[in-house]
Formats: structure tokens, C-alpha cells, sequence
């Protein structure tokens, strides 16, 4: 019985220590949450592969420089064979008398063979160097993706703290609610309050549950999203630091923005290198034009039985070959090839003014929530103000209850309006910074 005992009570310990795992708390300041996200985003692994995969795309057009090298052999059976050998002697009769004619059964040869790229027209040449290019343009567009993922990584930061914000003042005007279903309970069980009212009153604490049921759901599901982007444990429960909101962010004149964004965005640095990197194509499909020369060497060793032995037998030599039918059917692949430039050169003019208006869009943003703090922060005055009044004119029969209702609603919703403007200026301001390409000063405000 002891054993067992023990056994339960470890279990017991065991289930304990899990649950307390299951809900652990963690301090998550923005910079510590991007860090994460970026060391482990599946997004930016997909990237990095994408990085070598080119990467090993300019070692393979390097490597061929290098020569080409063959070997080769057999080993071939024979069955015997009917040989009649002619001879002079016999003026072109069959052979014969003491004439012995070799049994040959078997074969066996072997060759090796290297050839050195001399001059291929510069293809090879063309091919490094298209090559090299869209390995930076890899690497650039790993660069983009990395943005994409931090500016996720601060919006579900924000959202994140939008959920827990609401929560918090949903859950303190429940208890005004509550209080005043209470006040207003006593009140009717005396014969003061009409019992429509006070039906009123539990109505709104009842619909505020409701709210708070739907903002701690919508927190969960937030935290949950948060973990999975940072690769924690979904239990996690974090713990944001509330003050950033609090922090103000300089805005800098509209072209300084768009400057920057024209010089670092590098969406624009990624196209005209593979722009370059058609122009090269370019050159590589015209290549095709000119001859290839070649040094070549090889060697041969053979052997058949009772017949001929071949060693040492080396050659070296000068290979020239040339596709005279290059003349008429390069035309076409040459003209893609311009082809392909000239879309570069197209997108990479339209990603020029999406850029420009990008940015406009993201600047009158930042000031449009700017204007927004300021009407929702005086919101919050009036509808204070506005609920003292009510209140007065209530205690003094001047107002219904459903005005009073109606006023702490109003009161309500002015505070989330502004806890959430507030919120939002952080994901507009990187908003702002991401399309100026600026955005490794993200979480520094």
C-alpha cells in the first residue's frame, strides 16, 4: 500500500508541475518577440533555402570552367566465328592448307578522355555572372521577406495588447454595471425603482459579459497566435510591456520618406538585379553565334585475345565545333531574351511609383491616427462629463434610465476608441518605416 501511495502521489506531483508549465508567464518586451520570430520563422528558413539553392546555382555555372573529364570501357563476348581470310597467294581463293585462322572470343577496351573549355563565345562567362546576380537578388528578397515577418511580428504584438486592453476596461465597467444592478435592486425591492429599470440595468451586465466572454477569447486566440510566431509553447501566457503605446515616434518630413524608400527599399534593389541579369542573357543567347574551341586529350588500352593488345595509345588535340544552324534559329531566343528585359524594366518602373504612393498612403496614415489620439482623448472627456451629468439628472429625475445606460455605453466605448488609436499608431508608424525601407529601426520607438 505504501508503494502505491507513493506512485499516487507522484502522479498527483507530476499532473501539478504540468499544469503549472502549461501556464506559464513570460515578460515579452517587442524587440525580444521580433528576435524570435525571426530566428524562428518557417518563412525565412523557406528563404534561406531559396539562398543556397541559388548560391549553388553560381558554384555550378563556375564549375564550368573546369574541364570535363570521361572514362569509359567494355567487355564485350564473342562467339566463334566463320572467318575466311583472302591471301594473294591463292589470287583471291579460300584459304587453306596449313593457314591458322585465330579463335576470338572476347573483347575488352577502355578509353579515357578530358576536354578543356578554350572559348565557348563567352557563355560561360555570361552564365557566372547571370548567376552572381540573382544570388543577390536571393539574398534581397530574403531581406523583403524578413520585413514582411517583422511587421507581422509587430501587428500581432499590437493585437495582442489591443485584446488584453479591452479585456481590462470591459471587465471594470462589468463591475460598475454590476454595482449599479445592485444599487438599483435595492432600490426596487423598497418600491423606488420601477422593475422595467432595473430589468435595463441586468440587461446591459449581462450583454457586457457577453463582451468580456468574446475579449478573453479573442486574448487566448491572440496569445495562441503570438507563441506559434515566436515557436513557444501555446500555454505560454505573456506578458506585454504596456508603456510602449505610451512612447512617442518623430515623424520626419514626407521626402525624407520617399528618398529613403527610393534608396533602400529592397524591392527595387532585387528587380534591377535581375534586370541585370537578363541584360546578361542577353548577351549569353547571342553567344551562340560564335564557335567553341576546345583542347582535348584522351587515351585508349584495348585487348582481344590471341589477336591484338593496344597500350599507350594517347591523343591530344584541338576541338572546334560550331552550330551553323545558330545563323537562323537564334533569332527567336535572342529576342526573348530582350523580351525579358524590357518586362524588368516595366515592373521596376511600376514598383517606382507603387513605392511613392506607398509611402503618401502610410505618412497620411500616421497623421490621420495622430488626429484620431487627439478626438478620441477629448471623446473620453466629453463622455465622462457627459455621464456625470446624466447621472446628476438621473438622482434628480431629470433623465431616464436608458439615458444613464446609454451614457456609461458612450463612456465605454470612447476609452477603447482610444486605448486601441493609441495601439495602432505603433503598427502605422513601422508601417510607415517598413515602405521607406527603414524598418530595422522597428521596435526602437
Amino acid at each position: 500500500m505504501n508503494n502505491r501511495l507513493k506512485l499516487l502521489l507522484g502522479a498527483v506531483l507530476l499532473m501539478a508541475i504540468s499544469g503549472l508549465q502549461a501556464q506559464e508567464k513570460r515578460s515579452l518586451a517587442m524587440n525580444e518577440a521580433i528576435g524570435l520570430s525571426v530566428k524562428n520563422s518557417h518563412q525565412l528558413k523557406n528563404s534561406q533555402a531559396k539562398i543556397e539553392e541559388a548560391t549553388a546555382a553560381l558554384k555550378e555555372a563556375v564549375d564550368k570552367r573546369l574541364p570535363d573529364a570521361h572514362v569509359s570501357g567494355s567487355y564485350l563476348w564473342l562467339n566463334s566465328p566463320n572467318i575466311n581470310m583472302k591471301s594473294a597467294d591463292n589470287g583471291g581463293g579460300t584459304g587453306g592448307g596449313n593457314d591458322e585462322v585465330p579463335k576470338v572470343n572476347q573483347l575488352m577496351y577502355g578509353m579515357a578522355n578530358v576536354s578543356m573549355p578554350v572559348y565557348q563565345g563567352g557563355r560561360i562567362r555570361y552564365g557566372i555572372e547571370s548567376s552572381r546576380l540573382l544570388a543577390e537578388a536571393a539574398k534581397l528578397d530574403a531581406d523583403i521577406e524578413k520585413d514582411e515577418v517583422i511587421q507581422n511580428t509587430i501587428e500581432a504584438y499590437i493585437n495582442l495588447y489591443k485584446a488584453g486592453a479591452a479585456v481590462k476596461l470591459v471587465k471594470e465597467s462589468l463591475a460598475q454595471s454590476q454595482q449599479r444592478v445592485k444599487e438599483f435592486s435595492d432600490l426596487e425591492k423598497n418600491g423606488l425603482l420601477a422593475r422595467n429599470d432595473l430589468l435595463k440595468a441586468q440587461l446591459q451586465a449581462s450583454n457586457k459579459e457577453l463582451s468580456l466572454v468574446d475579449a478573453q477569447n479573442n486574448q487566448q486566440l491572440a496569445n495562441v497566435n503570438m507563441n506559434l510566431l515566436l515557436g513557444l509553447p501555446e500555454q505560454t501566457q505573456l506578458e506585454l510591456d504596456t508603456t510602449l503605446v505610451d512612447q512617442a515616434s518623430a515623424l520626419d518630413p514626407l521626402d525624407n520618406y520617399v528618398q529613403s524608400a527610393l534608396t533602400h527599399r529592397k524591392e527595387i534593389s532585387s528587380i534591377d538585379l535581375k534586370k541585370k541579369s537578363a541584360e546578361t542573357n542577353v548577351k549569353s543567347s547571342r553567344s551562340d553565334l560564335y564557335p567553341s574551341l576546345n583542347v582535348q586529350a584522351g587515351y585508349v588500352a584495348a585487348n582481344i585475345p590471341n589477336l591484338l593488345t593496344v597500350t599507350n595509345a594517347v591523343n591530344v588535340g584541338v576541338g572546334v565545333s560550331y552550330s551553323v544552324s545558330s545563323l537562323w534559329k537564334n533569332k527567336a531566343k535572342v529576342q526573348q531574351s530582350e523580351a525579358r528585359v524590357k518586362q524588368f524594366a516595366a515592373n521596376e518602373a511600376m514598383l517606382g511609383d507603387q513605392v511613392r504612393l506607398e509611402v503618401n498612403k502610410n505618412y497620411l496614415d500616421v497623421l490621420s491616427n495622430e488626429k484620431k489620439i487627439e478626438v478620441y482623448k477629448k471623446a473620453i472627456e466629453q463622455a465622462e462629463e457627459n455621464y456625470r451629468i446624466t447621472k446628476n439628472k438621473y438622482n434628480n429625475s431629470l433623465a431616464t434610465t436608458t439615458d444613464l445606460l446609454d451614457a456609461d455605453v458612450a463612456q465605454l466605448e470612447a476609452r477603447v476608441n482610444y486605448v486601441f488609436a493609441k495601439a495602432d499608431a505603433i503598427v502605422k508608424y513601422n508601417d510607415l518605416l517598413k515602405a521607406a525601407g527603414m524598418l530595422e529601426n522597428a521596435g526602437n520607438k
